[in-house]
This record gives structure tokens, C-alpha cells and sequence, in this order.
């Protein structure tokens, strides 16, 4: 049965438009049409001004609402955390499971693919952050699961199964053609968590890699005669770049700079979200390490940063409110650009044919209500 939202702003991906009802029908956006010709027999949901928007795609979904996916990888875990998630507009999203022990990271992806399976479509496939990281910049990854890739991993990632597949990944740990193998599977590689130079990392990309893993952390920064994979990263051009903006894991320069110097087509804004976000508590256990959530920072007992309390709203907020990026892009690398990114392009718009998968938000960008491929 159709219905129509009516009584926002509606902000396409791209442009915005006044007036307009959205005509809903199952799981995808039937029309836009101007709300005085709107069919009279179709229901109508009248929305209380604000604007609605593209639902959130966070890429990078560690846990919230209290649940971790590298604690408890099943489907129930993921559930709780996308349901926590969507209260603040994330409608897509991927869990992301860390370095550890390779039993959990398989157990992640059946718990991602039986949760697909049971109709949670706002899991839209798993980020698989690791253990084929650098040690010398594994941040809060635990050193003693960080390894090598073998033939193994590869035919785990070749039968997953389980909607769209991000591999985090240093360049400078895996070779070329282990990057050419896992794209020719459909693994989207992201590059991260490396001190690569700025020519392996440009090896990386030319193998296939598309993405790089929160810019400016535990990556190789970008000096005078060794630009690092900060520099690589905002000089490719075709690749895509997650940024956390929260205030603690980029200053507010350096992200300004680096929405400069590039296309902001190419930024997604990821939460790196752990347990406390969405409603969780203060502390957490990361692998059997005490995390505390200090003046709004989640810190390991050494005062390394351990994710983040962010949701996809607050990072539209934080970009908005401090950085003064332009709502269309701050909205844009909150939905379109993630979109992209996963090949959905049934995602990340309001056009005919597309997922009506939506978020309403008011004028000081609270999150009013949310839909997911219509419900």
C-alpha cells in the first residue's frame, strides 16, 4: 500500500525541493510530485516542518546501545546496534568487527549474513577492520591478533555472503596482488591503520583499493618530502575517504583543510562508533581492556583513542555547526557518498525507484523519525 510524506523540505541527494509529497510504495520511493496533485486516495503522513532527508550509511559501526560485535558476534548483537543507531538516522550501516582471533571474524560475517536473513535491511553487509593491519600504527588494535593474509582468508572473504564486504587493510602488509584478489571477489579494500609510504599506498589503490579508513588516524601523515597515506589519500581523487568528526580524533583544521584540497564527493562521515554510543554506558571492555569515556573521548587506560561515542547525527551536527560545510555536503557524506561508495544507487537518494529509506530531521538537525525501504 502507497503512502505519502508530506509537510518537510525534501532533500533529493542533491537539491532541495519545497512543496513536495514523497509517494512511498513498499520497500521504494514511488514519485515526487507536487503535494496539490497528489492523488486524494492516498494516505498521507504529514510531517511537522524540518526536512527529509537520505537516511544515514555509517560504513564504520564498531557497537552502541551497549552491544559490541567483537563481544558477542550473533545476530541479536547487531540488531540491538542497528536499532540503536536509528534513532540518530542510520538507516544502512556496517558492522565492523576488529582484530582478533580469526573464529570471531568469521563468526561476524554468518551473525551479518543471518541477520540479513531474518530482514534487518538497514545491515547492508560488514567492515572487517583488520588483522592485517601495521603494528607500528594499530592504534587500539590489539597487536598480539595482528597477522598476515593467507589463501584461507581469501576463500573466507570469497564465500561470505553476506551483502557488501570493507576490508581494512596496510598496504605495506599486503601485497599487491592479495589486493587484486580480494577486489576481483567484490571485497571493497580500504586502506588504514599503515605507516605506508605514500608510494605503497598509491600500489595499493592502483591493485583495486577504493577507500581509506578514518583520515588522519593510524595513518602515516603527510610531511614535506614524504606525503604518507594522508597525502595519498587526498591527492588520488577517485578513492573514498572516512573521516570521524568529533572533535578528538581530527582537529577542526585539519579536517577543514582536507575538505579544501579535494572533491567533498569523496568524504563519508563514519561514527567508528563503540558500546557507549547510542544510549550506552561510560565504560566498556575491549577484548578484556577497560575503556572509559572521558569529556566525551573513549579512551584505553594509556589515553589511546578506542573508537568513538558518535552518531551519524552528531557528525552532521559537527560538521554543520563547527566546521561550516554547506548542509547539502554534510548530508551528502552522510548518505550519498557512503551510497557510492557500497555501489548502491538504490541508496542515498529520494528519486523514483529508490529505497525509501529516510530520515526526517528539524531545524536544529534532531532526528524526528526514520524510515527503513518504507517501514
Amino acid at each position: 500500500m502507497a503512502f505519502a510524506l508530506i509537510g518537510a523540505r525534501v532533500f533529493d541527494g542533491e537539491s532541495f525541493h519545497e512543496n513536495v509529497a514523497v509517494v512511498v510504495k513498499g520497500a521504494n520511493i514511488e514519485c515526487l510530485v507536487n503535494v496539490n496533485q497528489l492523488r486524494s486516495d492516498i494516505p498521507r503522513v504529514v510531517l511537522d516542518g524540518g526536512l527529509l532527508a537520505p537516511g544515514f550509511i555509517d560504513v564504520q559501526v564498531n557497537g552502541g546501545g551497549g552491544a559490541l560485535v567483537n563481544d558477542h558476534p550473533t545476530p541479536e548483537t547487531l540488531h540491538i546496534i542497528a536499532n540503536a543507531h536509528r534513532r540518530f538516522g542510520t538507516t544502512g550501516m556496517l558492522p565492523t568487527v576488529i582484530t582478533d582471533d580469526p573464529s570471531i571474524m568469521q563468526a561476524a560475517i554468518v551473525a551479518v549474513r543471518g541477520c540479513r536473513s531474518e530482514g534487518q535491511a538497514s545491515i547492508l553487509g560488514i567492515h572487517v577492520e583488520g588483522p592485517f593491519l601495521d603494528k607500528a600504527r594499530k592504534g587500539a588494535h590489539d597487536e598480539k591478533f595482528i597477522r598476515s593474509i593467507s589463501p584461507a582468508d581469501l576463500d573466507v572473504f570469497a564465500n561470505a555472503a553476506c551483502g557488501k564486504l570493507m576490508l581494512t587493510l596496510a598496504p605495506n602488509r599486503v601485497l599487491a596482488a592479495d589486493i587484486k584478489k580480494l577486489v576481483s571477489q567484490g571485497v571493497l579494500v580500504s586502506l588504514g591503520h599503515s605507516n605506508a609510504t605514500y608510494e605503497e599506498a598509491q600500489a595499493a589503490l592502483a591493485a583495486g583499493a577504493t577507500s581509506f579508513t578514518h583520515l588522519f588516524n593510524a595513518m602515516s601523515q603527510l610531511t614535506g618530502r614524504a606525503p604518507g597515506m594522508v597525502g595519498a589519500a587526498l591527492t588520488n581523487g577517485d578513492s573514498f575517504i572516512g573521516v570521524i568528526a568529533d572533535g578528538f580524533h581530527a582537529h577542526d583544521a585539519a579536517l577543514r583543510i582536507a575538505f579544501n584540497v579535494t572533491s567533498m564527493d569523496r568524504f563519508m562521515l563514519i561514527s567508528d562508533a563503540m558500546p557507549p554510543a547510542a544510549g550506552g554506558p561510560d565504560t566498556f571492555k575491549l577484548q578484556g581492556r577497560l575503556v572509559k569515556r572521558v569529556e566525551g573521548r573513549l579512551e584505553l587506560e594509556d589515553g589511546t583513542l578506542a573508537g568513538s561515542n558518535l552518531t551519524m547525527d552528531e557528525a552532521v551536527k559537527f560538521c554543520v555547526g563547527k566546521l561550516t560545510v554547506p548542509l547539502t555536503k554534510a548530508l551528502q557524506m552522510a548518505s550519498r557518498n557512503p551510497a557510492r561508495f557500497l555501489g548502491r544507487s538504490d541508496l542515498g537518494v529520494i528519486r523514483p525507484g529508490a529505497l525509501a529509506s529516510l530520515v526526517h530531521i528539524d531545524g536544529q538537525l534532531n532526528v524526528m523519525k526514520t524510515w527503513v525501504e518504507g517501514k
